[in-house]
């Protein structure tokens, strides 16, 4: 933003990973000493997100084994991935048969449904914002991929909106459905 022109309209129609890419590779030659330091300035960050980009990768590759082995359906899950799954699983604990009931994992992730009602109104619910925040948001993931890309999803989402639900609803009903389905192969897994 504040640099050079020159360098601004050079990365300014660039996509995020292809700016990061572009600075990276940028090659600093000393001469203006302010051009000369934005460019040097610039290329570090680009530098760092290669770095995490490819650490991410190793450790993508180490941990999909791990999730194979211990929950072989979970990452066939539309939205799930490696990393997801991790949260996941590491939210059931080392012994996921603790988890007696599809309910008892929803309490876990946060995403149990609890009255919600003024006493005025019935029947109204609420998602109990206890239980694994960690769990609840690779839920949360897997339910905003699902909105972003899965027909069925973006299907629901639409009726439900239609019907006048508002966004947070829907989302709460679509991490309450995520949280049975990924508890369905947490068991299967066990």
């Amino acid at each position: 933003m504040t640099g050079p022109d020159e360098l601004r309209a050079r990365f300014a129609t660039l996509s995020t990973a292809a700016l990061a890419a572009a600075i990276a590779a940028t090659r600093p030659r000393p001469g203006e000493v302010p051009g000369y330091a934005t460019r040097v300035a610039l290329r570090e960050p680009g530098r760092r997100v290669r770095f995490l980009d490819a650490q991410l990768e190793r450790l993508d590759e180490l941990t999909g084994p791990l999730v194979t082995a211990r929950a072989p359906g979970l990452l066939g899950l539309h939205g799930v991935g490696p990393d997801t799954a991790a949260l996941l699983l590491a939210a059931a604990g080392d012994h996921p048969e603790r988890l007696r009931s599809e309910s008892s994992r929803a309490h876990l992730c946060g995403v149990a449904p609890i009255p919600a009602s003024s006493g005025k109104a019935a029947g109204r619910y609420r998602l109990n914002r206890g239980g694994n925040r960690e769990a609840n948001s690779a839920l949360w993931r897997i339910v905003i991929t699902r909105m972003r890309s899965h027909p069925a999803t973006r299907a629901y989402a639409e009726r439900r909106a239609k019907e006048g639900l508002p966004k947070r609803e829907i989302i709460g009903c679509l991490k309450r459905y995520a949280a049975r389905e990924v508890y369905r192969h947490l068991r299967d897994g066990a």
